[in-house]
């Protein structure tokens, strides 16, 4: 019986071919689409399950929540995790990881520039599950100046030759390579080249502090331990190691630093949550989103569901072609179930041969999808027995589901009305089914264009947002600490070029999220019983910093040239001001105190500028004047030809600094590089928004063809009776472009909705304007009028004779 079905359904395919190929191709395409996505669904939901712990790992956070401020830090002070470990037994082991990059690494005549390079404890690894797959797993970072290279790095320097037990010069440390791991799993929160021992930098006389930040600290915990109960007593840790600390640091007194225990909290992350909830600016990687997550999946359904509904409605339209043969089966005995089986068994056929396309398709979009997602997904992923075994379930599940209504509508037929000639008795009422079908297909399709021009609005509104500051023709010079004496020399060759029109030696530049933090509080209002401690970003800047990136000082003046009258000076943004308390009073002149009993006085306030991502607020910052923070050099240029310049520079690179390479980046290409997350989910969600749009066309396209030569005689009636090509175009297309009116007008406040949802994760974000609906609606009419104008002209060109030699 079964293989009689399989005849049945292979006969019935090839006899309609155009439906059988929009059919086919339709559930490939969407079947193709859904396993791309799921497949970089599967990528960000498994993110650091590798590890044997998995379950079991914490990472150790911070929140500081002051007055009027707040952060979260995803790391904590040095300390923190052995006295947690000491205070609570089901603790059973911590470790800890911390940046060193970016720093010279050398070998002989080989030297590069390292980015990822950390320190960590000796028990990294085994709570991490990555073996080494050379050295002593359990004494390769018990000693001070060792280090584990990955297998990769070591090719770098050492080529083939053995690189255990090798010295290499990492910064200013000579240290052994005590073992060689793989590599760092792809989906995990944090990578690395090179992992130091923390013995190297952190010894017996480290003091063992609580109150600041540095270092990704993690938890093991045992199988039965509560993390909520262990973070009920965080607190009692804070009373007794950060209130001490903050009593001496900050100069005031016991009342006052006991109010830490309340604004300094700790708390757990699962190390399995990092990547999808972890947002904070401070993590080791930019991470991922678990809205987009969910943003992708609800694309991934869509895009199928609206594959699955062309496979119904032109299963239900193309019924007339079928009702002789189902009503002759019926009077040879066929039961209504066996009728089912059969035309289900058609459907799991047609996709699974759709899955067979899909599998092509993937093949060959696969390295477009990885470049576009970031990823690295193989074609072994969709092949191995799992995923097979999900794919034939796909088909099952797909296949039923498409099918299922196709069925039981065509097993229904009354057999003397079929009989007799009359199609069109079975599919009264069914219009409405295939209107509503049509409906939610356009309406999905046109929330999807909406949705597509909603982010790309958002990306160009963060690119090209006021930063306060001149983004435009700055050069960064990185590394020019290796410069060392001849740092100022070097720029002043650079000012003595009149294509640089000013240079500042910094280690801070917007964009790059390199500065440091401090507590900061104002201290005459203080002193009247108004303290208030807020969170601060410090930069360390020269004189010609802020004239240099074009900042503006709305308030006071500019640090004077290197002179010690401006050794406690410091510049404030207006973040600062506000947030400090000092409200319509003039803060020039007043004293704020940092974490350690400085005191600066307030000499400038500086306009607002984006020093991070415009997807955040713009948080406190003061400056800090200093000749002695070296880490790049900043220089404005004006010139159209950058490429001469940028050699002559070079050169003069070489003559102070022949050892290390010279390198360089650009403001506004590094401030673009901010928003690369955005911008590549902008890119995948408007590809499968355009295959979205593509399928439902496509499903309309069948549709109209259908209808139209179900009505061949009535336009062969009506030219004969004078009608034009162009009122029969328009008789044949206005019923379906109302439905996509109507589709249009469902799309547009669930889209709305939705888009405003997640507009509210950017501290800076675009109005959704009116114009985007009907610009989106318009689109979906365009597409729709063209895909069913292609078939109405067609049919209202046709001889009436043809159609009507018949009559």
């Amino acid at each position: 019986m079964i293989k009689n079905f399989i005849i049945t359904a292979w006969r019935n395919l090839r006899r309609n071919k155009v439906f059988s190929f929009i059919n086919v191709f339709g559930l490939a395409v969407g079947l193709a689409c859904c396993m791309l996505i799921s497949a970089y669904l599967y990528q960000e939901l498994t993110y650091d399950t590798y590890s044997a712990n998995a379950k079991q790992l914490y990472r150790v956070a911070l929140h500081s929540n002051g007055n009027n401020t707040s952060a979260d830090f995803p790391n904590v002070d040095v300390a923190v995790g052995q006295g947690i470990k000491n205070a609570f037994p089901q603790v059973l082991d911590f470790t800890r990881l911390s940046q060193r990059g970016p720093v010279f690494v050398k070998y002989n005549e080989k030297q590069f520039k390292e980015n990822k390079i950390v320190m960590i404890d000796p028990n990294f690894f085994h709570l991490f599950s990555i073996p080494l797959i050379e050295g002593d797993s359990k004494a390769a970072l018990t000693e001070p100046n060792t280090v584990v290279i990955t297998k990769t790095f070591g090719k770098k320097y050492f080529g083939n030759s053995p690189a255990l037990g090798k010295m290499v010069s990492v910064g200013p440390n000579l240290l052994k390579i005590t073992g060689i791991i793989d590599e760092i799993p792809g989906n995990s929160h944090f990578h690395a080249d090179a992992f130091i021992s923390m013995a190297t930098f952190v010894t017996a006389t480290t003091r063992q502090t609580w109150s600041n930040v540095g270092y990704f600290t993690y938890l093991l915990l045992d199988k039965n331990a509560d993390p909520k109960k262990l973070e009920a007593g965080f607190p009692k840790l804070v009373a007794k190691n950060v209130v001490p600390e903050i009593q001496r640091d900050m100069g005031v007194s016991l009342a006052e630093a006991q109010k830490s225990v309340n604004s300094f909290l700790f708390f757990l992350q699962p190390v399995t949550d990092i990547h999808l909830h972890s947002a904070s600016k401070y993590e080791f990687e930019a991470n991922g989103d678990i809205h987009y997550v969910y943003i992708f999946g609800a694309l991934a359904f869509f895009i199928l569901l609206l594959a699955c509904i062309n496979f119904t409605n032109l299963s239900t339209a193309s019924s007339s072609n079928r009702s002789k043969e189902i009503g002759i089966r019926k009077v040879l005995g066929s039961e209504k179930n066996k009728l089912v089986l059969q035309f289900l068994t058609e459907s799991v056929m047609l996709t699974a041969l759709a899955m067979l396309f899909a599998l092509g398709l993937i093949y060959l979009l696969l390295p477009y999808f990885n470049n576009l997602a970031g990823k690295h997904i193989d074609m072994l992923f969709f092949l191995n027995f799992r995923a097979l075994g999900l794919q034939i379930a796909l088909i099952l599940f797909v296949g039923l589901v498409a099918g299922i209504y196709p069925a039981f509508f065509l097993s229904s037929f009354k057999i003397l009305a079929v009989l007799k000639g009359n199609s069109t008795v079975q599919t009264t009422g069914r219009g409405g089914l295939r209107s509503s079908l049509i409906v939610c297909q356009f309406a999905i399709s046109t929330a999807l264009i909406i949705s597509t021009f909603v982010v790309y609005q958002q990306l160009h509104f963060m690119q090209n947002k006021k930063l306060g500051y001149d983004k435009n023709q700055v050069l960064v010079i990185n590394d020019t600490y290796t410069l060392g004496n001849n740092i100022v020399a070097f720029k002043q060759q650079l000012l003595n070029d009149h294509r640089v029109v000013n240079a500042s030696i910094s280690s801070n530049v917007p964009g790059f999220n390199n500065m440091g933090g401090t507590e900061i509080y104002a201290k005459n209002l203080a002193d009247k019983g108004a303290r208030t401690e807020i969170q601060s970003g410090i930069y360390w800047v020269e004189d010609s910093y802020i004239p240099t990136l074009g900042i503006q000082i709305i308030k006071g003046r500019n640090f004077y040239p290197p002179s010690p009258a401006d050794s406690v000076s410091v510049i404030v943004n207006e973040a600062a001001v506000r947030d400090l308390g000092f409200g319509n009073t003039d803060p020039i002149g007043k004293t704020i105190i940092r974490s350690g009993q400085r005191h600066y006085t307030i000499v400038g306030v500086v306009k607002d500028f984006h020093y991070t991502s415009a997807k955040q607020k713009i948080a406190p910052l003061m400056m800090l004047p200093s000749t002695n923070s070296p880490g790049s050099i900043i220089a404005r240029i004006k010139t159209a030809d950058v490429q001469p310049l940028l050699a002559d520079i070079k050169r003069q690179w070489s003559l102070y600094n022949p050892g290390t390479p010279f390198s360089y980046s650009f403001l506004d290409e590094q401030y673009q590089s901010l928003y690369n997350t955005e911008e590549r989910t902008g890119k995948i969600f408007t590809s499968f928004a355009v295959i979205a749009v593509i399928i439902a066309s496509l499903g309309l396209f069948g549709l109209a063809a259908f209808m139209i030569r179900q009505r061949v005689k009535e336009i062969g009636i009506r030219k004969v009776l004078g009608a034009t090509t162009g009122s029969i175009t328009v008789m044949l297309s206005k019923e379906f472009l109302k439905l996509i009116v109507i589709a249009s007008l469902i799309a547009f406040p669930l889209t709305w909705y939705a888009m405003s949802k997640w507009l509210q994760d950017f501290a800076y974000r675009i109005d959704i304007q009116w114009w985007v609906f009907v610009l989106a609606a318009g689109i979906a009419l365009l597409v729709a009028s063209v895909t069913i104008s292609f078939q109405s002209i067609k049919a209202a060109l046709a001889n009436p004779v043809k159609s009507l030699r018949s009559e």
